[in-house]
């Protein structure tokens, strides 16, 4: 199987295994959102786990598992490739989605509004 298949099977995956925050940011924000975002989509060589096209927005929810110093870094690449390609990328913890939602559906709704001026 070549490569892009396979990474496409693994975003496939990983939509199916969604986390708790994941699955409550997408089906009660951005789902119905007016312009329209992806899960898990691949870009390159990476998957995120949701980007909206038109505003080149990723939009990433971390859990603990990227406070190991190693995955800081993998991520800190991860951000600049995707810069290079004119996408921003959004952070937000586990924790902003639970206690925060409204102020990150905010954050959100105000990058995509801004990316599309």
């Amino acid at each position: 199987m070549e490569q892009t298949q396979k990474m496409r099977q693994y975003a496939q995956d990983l939509r199916k295994n969604a986390t708790k925050e994941e699955n409550h940011l997408w089906y009660d924000f951005l789902r119905t959102y007016p312009i329209q975002f992806h899960r898990q989509y691949v870009i390159e060589n990476y998957i995120v786990d949701f980007y909206c096209y038109k505003a080149k927005l990723v939009i990433e929810l971390d859990g603990s598992q990227h406070y190991d110093p190693q995955k800081e870094i993998y991520d800190r690449k991860r951000t600049a490739d995707l810069n290079k390609h004119g996408i921003q990328v959004l952070r937000f913890t586990n924790l902003d989605i639970r206690r925060n939602f409204y102020n990150v559906c905010q954050t959100i709704h105000d990058a995509v509004n801004l990316r599309l001026s």
